[in-house]
C-alpha cells in the first residue's frame, strides 16, 4: 500500500469531503421539507393530496436514485431544466430522500394514540392546537432515529453524483485512479473520510435523540 501517495493527495480528498459535507446538508434539508410535505398529504382529509402523496413516494421509492439524478440532469434540458451537476444533485437526491422521510415523518405521527388528540378536543383546543400542542411534539421525539437512519443512508446516496460530475469523494478517488492506478489506495481514503462523516454524524443524532427524550 502506498501511504506516501495517499498522504500527498489526501489535501485533496479533505477538500471533496467538504463537498460530500455540503451535499449532504442541503440534500437532507430538501429532503426534510419534502418529507413534511409529502407527510402532510397523506395524512390529509382530502382524497386528492392523499393519492398525491402516495404516488410520490411511491415513484421516488421505486425507482433508483441514480436513474433518478440522470433523468434530471441529462434529460432535464429537453423540457426546459436546465441545472448545473451540484443542484442537479442535491435536488435530485433530496426529492429522492423526501420520499422516504415522508414516511419515516408519517409513521411517528400515526402512532401517537388518538385518544390523546381526542382528550385535547374536549378541553378546548381546535384540531390544529390539538396536533401542534399535543401529537406533533410526541411525535417529533419518535422521528429523531429513523430520520438519522435517512440521513445515514443519505450521506452515502451522494456517491451517486460523481455519475454526474460532481466533484465529490468517490468522483475525487475516480480521478486519481485514473492518473495514479492505485484504487486500493484511493478508494481506501475515500472510504475512511466516508466513515469519519457518518461517525460524527451518527453521534450527533444519538445525541440528540438523548435529548428529545429528555424533555
Amino acid at each position: 500500500m502506498d501511504i506516501d501517495l495517499m498522504l500527498r493527495v489526501y489535501p485533496f480528498f479533505l477538500e471533496a469531503a467538504w463537498i460530500t459535507i455540503l451535499l449532504s446538508v442541503l440534500t437532507a434539508l430538501l429532503g426534510l421539507t419534502f418529507g413534511a410535505l409529502g407527510a402532510a398529504a397523506r395524512l390529509s382529509r382530502f382524497t386528492s393530496l392523499r393519492l398525491l402523496g402516495a404516488t410520490y413516494v411511491s415513484i421516488f421509492r421505486g425507482t433508483p436514485a441514480l436513474i433518478q439524478l440522470f433523468i434530471l440532469y441529462f434529460g432535464g434540458p429537453q423540457v426546459g431544466i436546465q441545472l448545473d451537476a451540484f443542484e442537479a444533485g442535491v435536488i435530485g437526491l433530496g426529492i429522492n430522500a423526501g420520499a422516504y422521510m415522508t414516511e419515516t415523518i408519517r409513521g411517528a405521527i400515526i402512532s401517537i394514540d388518538k385518544g390523546q388528540r381526542e382528550a385535547a378536543r374536549t378541553l378546548g383546543l381546535s384540531q390544529l392546537q390539538a396536533f401542534y400542542k399535543v401529537t406533533l411534539p410526541q411525535a417529533a421525539r419518535l422521528m429523531v432515529r429513523p430520520l438519522g437512519v435517512n440521513l445515514n443512508m443519505l450521506i452515502k446516496a451522494t456517491a451517486l453524483v460523481a455519475a454526474i460530475s460532481v466533484v465529490e469523494l468517490t468522483y475525487t478517488a475516480q480521478r486519481y485512479i485514473g492518473s495514479t492506478y492505485k484504487p486500493f489506495e484511493m478508494f481506501l481514503l475515500a472510504g475512511v473520510l466516508y466513515m469519519i462523516i457518518i461517525y460524527v454524524t451518527g453521534r450527533g443524532v444519538a445525541w440528540l435523540d438523548r435529548r428529545v427524550r429528555i424533555t
